[in-house]
């Protein structure tokens, strides 16, 4: 087993957060990150959290029990540039899920975090790699969700966005 914890009785963090710093080979020719590479540094980011926080190793799960989680899709909102060697705060949450899938938010924002750089809500497909189809969470990883499970006020990518950037006066 690669988890081993009774999800249930524990207390975890709901929203986690991790630090990047942007680097060369991800820049444009303006010195600002990539439009792709926000994503992969967003997704590496909550892979690295739910190991560390969660004790959740997605790439031992998918080795030893034949399972893990497929993008299904990625909303993206890009709100301010992410600038070449600038330190940013990358923090993520998981805001639905089901018997078989999972949406998380993630969030990049400046080092101090007082300007949001971007948002993107990334739907993942549990999957068994072994039988190449959609597979049921087992109890163990249901229990994890229900306790880290941070819903967000929004029913669409568009009325989030609307309400995470700031309000010009």
């Amino acid at each position: 087993m690669v988890y081993y914890y009774n999800y249930l009785n524990m207390q975890l963090p709901k929203v986690l957060e991790s630090n990047a710093k942007v680097r060369f080979q991800d820049c444009d020719p303006f010195n600002h990150l990539n439009n792709a590479a926000y994503i992969n540094y967003m997704i590496n980011a909550r892979e690295d959290q739910i190991d560390k926080f969660y004790n959740l190793d997605i790439f031992k799960l998918a080795k030893t029990q034949g399972i893990s989680w497929v993008v299904g899709t990625n909303q993206i909102a890009y709100l301010k540039p992410a600038l070449l060697m600038e330190k940013v705060i990358i923090d993520s949450q998981l805001i639905r899920y089901t018997e078989n899938q999972l949406c998380v938010e993630i969030r990049m924002w400046n080092h101090d975090k007082t300007e949001l750089k971007a948002v993107l809500w990334s739907a993942f497909v549990h999957f068994n790699l072994l039988q190449q189809k959609r597979w049921n969470h087992d109890q163990r990883l249901m229990e994890l969700f229900q306790n880290v499970h941070e819903p967000v006020a929004a029913n669409t990518f568009e009325e989030r966005i609307l309400q995470l950037k700031p309000q010009k006066v």
